[in-house]
């Protein structure tokens, strides 16, 4: 996802001079090209995240569209006081990019492991949240965040789901895309969509078929998208490489229950209980604790089975 997310904001920046791209010290060969050719449209604010996005903020009420670019949660949670009251408060056009979330930084432990910033990022008034599952999506949305007013949120993943465009489809923000045809619906977000894929396929050839969704976008939440997609559902599933408390799960059981939808079964599949304090790839990680396909198909088939 990163290098999808640098390759299209190069090309936007060669035709908005308004973008600038902040970091804080790293990316160096990810950016060297972006760095070579728009020199004038590139910072580097060294290891202090905070003042990187205070810095963003002033650049974007004096007319800019900053881009501010960390691993893990360095971006976000080290920063939150600044994105909530300089940021968002005043609606400028900051876009926080995140590389790593999840699990992506596993080996590197607690500090690294992003699995709290969507519930955080989407409490904060007037904030955009943007997770893609796959490349296409990421592409997308690193142009369409551009175009939109105020402050957002770009989470991107060392993994990738398939999110292949249909022929003629257009990208658009807090609107669900349906990847797959079935009876269950399982909405997801970010890359562990391809551990979905994968589950999708181990189910089916037991007569078993998912729906897959994609939620690229938490905030605005596509809640008409979700009424749409869940009706007739044997079941509902939300599956999230983050903790299940405030992330898509929780959007997902707050629209239902706004619209007083009951659905017929629901299970919510994220991180649970305590931090993710084992370390390791984010392939380890996610079978340990229980988000890799074989997990997921298996609390799938026995939610249906009542269990």
């Amino acid at each position: 996802m990163r290098d999808h997310f640098i390759k299209r904001l190069h090309e936007l920046a060669a035709r908005d001079p308004r973008i600038v791209l902040i970091t804080g010290d790293l990316g160096f060969g990810v950016f060297n090209k972006f760095r070579e050719e728009r020199g004038h449209q590139f910072i580097n604010a060294g290891v202090s995240e905070q003042h990187m996005t205070m810095l963003a903020t002033g650049m974007a009420m004096e007319g800019r569209v900053t881009f501010t670019y960390s691993i893990g949660n360095f971006p976000t949670l080290r920063c939150l006081e600044m994105i909530r009251n300089d940021a968002a408060y005043h609606d400028a056009n900051v876009k926080v990019v995140c590389i790593g979330g999840g699990f992506s930084y596993g080996a590197l432990g607690i500090s690294h492991h992003a699995t709290e910033d969507l519930a955080i990022m989407r409490s904060l008034p007037e904030v955009t949240v943007v997770s893609p599952c796959g490349l296409w999506e990421t592409m997308e949305a690193t142009e369409a965040i551009v175009n939109t007013l105020g402050t957002c949120y770009l989470r991107l993943d060392k993994s990738v789901g398939d999110d292949a465009p249909r022929d003629g489809e257009k990208f658009e923000l807090g609107r669900l895309r349906t990847l797959r045809q079935g009876d269950v619906t399982v909405v997801v977000t970010g890359g562990i969509l391809c551990e979905v894929q994968k589950a999708a396929e181990e189910l089916s050839a037991e007569g078993i078929e998912l729906k897959i969704v994609s939620c690229h976008t938490l905030k605005p939440f596509d809640a008409d998208g979700l009424i749409e997609c869940s009706a007739g559902a044997r079941a509902v599933v939300t599956v999230e490489e983050h903790t299940v408390c405030g992330g898509l799960g929780s959007v997902v059981a707050e629209t239902f229950m706004d619209r007083a939808v009951v659905p017929e079964k629901f299970l919510r599949v994220g991180l649970e209980a305590g931090f993710s304090s084992i370390v390791g790839s984010q392939e380890y990680l996610r079978t340990r604790y229980n988000l890799d396909a074989p997990a997921i198909a298996s609390r799938i088939r026995n939610l249906l089975a009542g269990q």
